[in-house]
């Protein structure tokens, strides 16, 4: 990941399409990285979650051009290079695992982010009939060691429509996101160990993925 972490630092003081044409060779090299880490982890991790059996890189990958159409940040490129690992790749509307490499801020993740109103309604429906079986996933040790919890960034001040307020997982129907995360240093990133850690951490989130993607599919 060395290539990548030193190309997106240089990148991150020179975004501009000038820059990034002159030293188009050393993103190419960043993209085969990252794409023979997104290829290892489908390969290693199929074997635990078959649901990302036969998945391509290119299924997962995320390009590093920015959308600045509606954006006030004009900046033409991410200073970071992703992927995402689900049923169906990462346009699926289905729970799964990102993986984030950017230099001081590199992470995985797992769950599902924002999901659109139907999805949203099913998952708190199923945490309405069966709220101990999600607080069970959450309350592994294990779970809250690596990941602490889910995110709460874009949760409801108030109880959704729907649910009584004195519900006894309202704290749950009020989320919006439902993802965890953990964070790995630049030398993490770097260590030989690298790859294994990523498995590990994903292998904790796939009850979490298997509890919303039951829910949104029925």
């Amino acid at each position: 990941m060395k290539t990548t972490l030193d190309f997106l630092r240089k990148l991150s003081r020179n975004n501009n399409r000038e820059w990034f044409e002159k030293n188009k060779s050393q993103f190419e090299a960043s993209k085969e990285e990252i794409k023979s880490l997104t290829e290892n982890f489908i390969s290693d991790f199929a074997k635990h979650d078959p649901g990302i059996a036969g998945l391509t890189a290119r299924d997962c990958m995320f390009r590093i051009y920015r959308d600045v159409r509606f954006s006030k940040n004009k900046s033409p490129y991410k200073t970071n290079l992703g992927a995402y690992f689900s049923p169906g790749g990462k346009k699926s509307n289905l729970a799964g695992y990102y993986i984030h490499i950017e230099p001081g801020a590199s992470f995985i993740a797992g769950g599902m982010w924002m999901p659109e109103a139907e999805e949203l309604r099913k998952i708190r429906q199923e945490i309405d009939y069966n709220g101990n079986e999600l607080k069970k996933i959450l309350n592994n040790k294990s779970f809250k060691t690596v990941f602490g919890g889910l995110d709460t960034e874009h949760k409801l001040k108030n109880n959704p429509k729907g649910y009584a307020k004195d519900h006894p997982d309202i704290e749950l129907l009020k989320l919006t996101s439902f993802i965890c995360w953990h964070g790995f240093t630049d030398e993490e990133v770097l260590s030989e160990n690298f790859e294994k850690a990523l498995i590990k951490s994903a292998k904790l989130m796939i009850p979490l993925n298997n509890f919303l993607n039951v829910a949104v599919s029925d």
